[in-house]
């Protein structure tokens, strides 16, 4: 079977990680986990992109060096991921030489074949997103100043001589390749927006190149030493670069092509437009394309999409460390919350209440009342252990282990379609369906009236759901899964995605482990 290969974009280092490079991580390591619970061999790439001419203007404007300013701003993205438990294979920097070689080596490539053109080209150029537009492509704002339709910014018109790669020499290709593979760009909204822009004539040129007397900072280009290499070209090469294209024939037939590639939704132009005519151009075929792109939306404060701009950046580290600092699972509610608070693909708006509503509602209300009353029942009434279902399985008891079992198929199909709230959602519905259960067997009530053997079968039911439930949230909510194993008496069990189908899967008289409060009020300490 083929490894399931998924990428992050490469996050620009030209400042500090917010919220939206998190959410990107976050989905990606919840999927590349699902897989990894589902038995199946998985390569998690990220990393970040280093080069280009807004990284030489933040280093120059910090006074560092463009490779002392990167690996400082690099650090707090690997410091981020550490936080928040992401559990990446591979981390590529586009300045480490294994890649730089491989950028060159496709550059060569290209043009030993003849594919590339040289000439001076005019245009207007975004230097916050790097990205070149045409003149029908831009917009008009207050006064009549021409901006970025991407970022609203000032773009600026530059004459540049360099290399482009021309793409509508490819662009029959690419809406022959569309038609053929309609889910090639997710969600639909994404890909409908695609074959809208693609259905037009396309721009002439793809540039490759930068002047170096203007943009020192790149890989320099083989076959022209005035020149490095375009940011997003670079880029873009990772995909192949960090699994041995060029370098590794075996590691990359392995691999690629890759299963999915997950962005936002702001750079999906440069994905699915030309990411794949880069591939094309360098011979890949229609079965070695990406076999899907995602585009999920942005995050909001308020009504506005977050800018460094505006200064209104949602800083991880802060709500984290800082607003939830009382929480000992921390970095899992803020999973909890990126996930479960909007459908991926659309846009979300971030806010503290939001956050605190979530935390209280969901996890500690809900979640972790439903941990805290059944393990301290199966302490009270059972010394601490599993007793088994000698009283055998009532209606009620049927319906929940009916719930719990078919979590398995519910989580694959919500997997498949990168619908992670849709995944959360079924796992607290069966949270939400255990806790009405407790109230209406009323287990105390079956302790006074020593009805053991009924209550011995819904403790042990409980129990049971209990154990899927921490299973079903490893992906999502890693540090709070295994804390359930722990309390459950799992030790050092694998957890299996195949096991959330098995009941009973506890064995008679299995002895529970110590408890502790997985979602503490503020201001007060887990036990």
């Amino acid at each position: 079977m083929k490894t399931f290969y998924v990428t992050t974009p490469l996050y620009y280092v030209n400042a500090a990680p917010h919220i939206g490079h998190s959410y990107t991580q976050v989905a990606v390591d919840s999927l590349a986990r699902f897989h990894r619970l589902a038995g199946e061999s998985v390569f998690f790439l990220t990393g970040t992109d280093e080069h280009g001419q807004k990284i030489e203007q933040a280093a120059k404007a910090a006074g560092q060096t463009p490779k002392a300013f990167v690996d400082d701003v690099g650090r707090r993205f690997t410091e981020l991921w550490q936080l928040l438990n992401i559990s990446y294979d591979d981390f590529i920097r586009t300045t480490e030489p294994r890649h730089m070689r491989v950028v060159q080596a496709c550059l060569q490539r290209l043009y030993d074949q003849g594919a590339l053109v040289h000439t001076t080209y005019q245009g207007w150029y975004c230097t916050p997103d790097e990205t070149f537009w045409t003149e029908e492509e831009l917009v008009r704002g207050e006064g009549g100043a021409v901006l970025c339709p991407a970022c609203r910014r000032p773009v600026e018109q530059v004459q540049e001589d360099g290399w482009y790669l021309p793409l509508r020499k490819h662009q029959d290709w690419l809406v022959r390749f569309l038609r053929v593979h309609p889910t090639f760009v997710q969600p639909a909204t994404r890909y409908n927006e695609l074959l809208g822009l693609v259905q037009q004539p396309l721009p002439e040129a793809f540039y490759i190149t930068r002047p170096k007397q203007r943009v020192g900072w790149g890989v320099p280009v083989p076959f022209s030493p005035q020149h490095v290499t375009y940011v997003w070209f670079d880029a873009l090469v990772n995909y192949i670069s960090a699994i041995g294209y060029e370098t590794e024939p075996a590691k990359f037939a392995a691999l690629w092509p890759a299963d999915a590639h997950i962005i936002g939704k702001d750079i999906l132009r440069h994905h699915t437009l030309y990411w794949p005519i880069i591939l094309h151009a360098l011979g890949f075929s229609d079965e070695q394309m990406p076999r899907m792109i995602f585009a999920h939306g942005w995050w909001k404060v308020g009504e506005q999409k977050m800018s460094k701009s505006l200064g209104n950046i949602v800083d991880p580290f802060f709500v984290v460390q800082g607003l939830l600092k009382d929480q000992p699972h921390a970095a899992d509610v803020y999973r909890y919350f990126l996930l479960r608070e909007v459908p991926f693909g659309q846009d979300g708006a971030f806010s503290e209440e939001a956050i605190a509503s979530r935390l209280a509602a969901d996890l500690a209300n809900d979640l972790g009342n439903l941990v805290n009353r059944s393990l301290s029942m199966l302490e009270r009434y059972c010394g601490g252990k599993v007793p088994g279902f000698a009283d055998g399985m009532r209606p009620d008891d049927e319906a929940l282990r009916q719930h719990a079992v078919a979590l398995d198929g519910r989580l694959r199909a919500a997997l498949a379609s990168l619908n992670f709230a849709q995944a959360l959602d079924a796992i607290f519905t069966l949270v939400s369906d255990a806790n009405r259960y407790i109230e209406a067997q009323a287990p105390w009530q079956l302790a006074k009236a020593a009805s053991s053997a009924r209550l011995h079968t819904v403790l042990s039911v409980l129990a049971e759901v209990l154990r899927v439930v921490a299973i079903a949230l490893q992906p999502f909510m890693p540090g709070v899964s295994q804390a359930m194993w722990q309390q459950l008496g799992l030790g050092e069990t694998p957890m299996r995605l195949s096991d959330l189908a098995r009941w009973p899967a506890l064995a008679a008289d299995h002895t529970i482990g110590s408890r502790g409060v997985l979602f503490p009020k503020p201001g007060t300490k887990a036990s």
